[in-house]
């Protein structure tokens, strides 16, 4: 294919991760991103599993960013109490795929634009709409003509919206809480806390980081999309172990009403989607910046491999479909299952934990 000129809009994890591959492929490609530099470096902290980690060393940046992460070994599944109800090795889930890590999200986004030419990048540039002839108009008027935009602009894609419609994501009925936390206790690995209130499901779910840190994520049900009244830790006061005083450092957590894309066509004769723009979905199988990640490694080998744009996205949508769909469909039976009767649930972590999370990421250990 000739050296088609490339858009992509979003400087995030998908965005930054395909430049990165289309650059070493030979590919000419620009990047912008609405959010100035400074705003962009915000966030909270990531679960990298092992295919996640897999693709960063694919990408040619894994060593960088194994060297500011922390390996994950081990992860706990107890009640409100503190009680273990399952505990096995991170290892016995992937196997020989490798390692899982957990990385705050601006020292991975650090690894990846540095990893790009600087020049490629245009920070607190935004696109208003993109045609299917690939011209894009930006903010303040002025506009370009590209061979192939790709949309990384996340949930609430821009470029979505302009060319693909379809119906806007949808609520899950669940809203999150993310911060992170001084961790003198030395929590290990991953541990999930869960419970039942009212007829709320709770979980509150610890990640290590390194430099004595870790990263909480607290979720409950809700019927609607907005932050209840009053102070989000109460929700979890009931809590045993070491979250009570984690919870201590809640106070500026970022708040988030999850949500689900329910577009399954992500790829026009010049535009395509990837990352959340393309398929956002529940954080229970801690895999949206994995298949963030795998979109923009298959991408750029479509790219770089087929005779032309319109085939190579043809070539990554379907690549991409079944693996994606396999993600959701094990999101959703996950979702479900936190809202069973908390004895059934518990009695059925303790007797088949580690078995389901084995049958759960089986599929993934494939190449994507």
């Amino acid at each position: 294919m000739k050296k088609s000129h490339t858009l992509i809009v979003g400087a995030g994890i998908s965005g930054l991760a395909l430049a990165k591959a289309l650059l070493d492929r030979g590919l000419p490609v620009e990047v912008v991103e609405r959010r100035t530099a400074e705003r962009q470096a915000l966030g909270t902290g990531l679960y990298l599993p092992a295919n996640a980690v897999r693709t960063l060393q694919a990408i040619g940046v894994g060593d960088q960013v194994a060297k500011r992460a922390e390996p994950v070994t081990w992860q706990r599944l107890q009640d409100q109490r503190g009680r273990t109800l399952a505990e096995f090795e991170v290892s016995r889930i992937w196997g020989e795929v490798g390692r899982c890590l957990a990385i705050t999200r601006g020292d991975l986004h650090e690894v990846l634009r540095t990893a790009v030419d600087g020049t490629v990048v245009r920070h607190d540039t935004e696109v208003r709409s993109v045609s299917d002839d690939g011209t894009v108009t930006f903010a303040g008027g002025t506009s370009g003509t590209y061979d192939l935009v790709v949309g990384a602009d996340g949930i609430n894609s821009t470029v979505r919206r302009s060319l693909f419609g379809g119906p806007e994501p949808r609520f899950l009925g669940q809203l999150c809480w993310r911060f992170i936390a001084d961790d003198t206790a030395a929590i290990p690995g991953i541990t999930e806390w869960t419970a039942r209130l009212g007829g709320k499901g709770r979980t509150f779910l610890t990640v290590r980081l390194n430099g004595g840190r870790v990263y909480c994520y607290a979720d409950i049900n809700s019927p609607v999309p907005t932050a209840p009244a009053g102070d989000w830790r109460a929700l979890f006061a009931d809590f045993g172990g070491p979250v009570p005083r984690l919870l201590d450092q809640g106070a500026n957590a970022h708040f988030a009403a999850l949500h689900e894309s329910e577009n399954t066509v992500w790829t026009r004769p010049g535009t395509v989607l990837v990352g959340d723009a393309a398929h956002a979905f529940s954080p229970s199988m801690a895999q949206g910046g994995a298949m963030a990640l795998e979109d923009a490694l298959v991408l750029a080998d479509t790219l770089a491999t087929g005779p032309d744009v319109p085939t190579a996205l043809a070539a990554f949508q379907a690549r991409r479909a079944s693996r994606v769909a396999w993600v959701v469909s094990q999101n959703h039976r996950r979702d479900k299952a936190r809202n069973l009767p908390t004895p059934l649930r518990n009695f059925t972590a303790r007797r088949a934990g580690e078995r389901l999370f084995k049958a759960n990421h089986a599929p993934l250990h494939a190449l994507p």
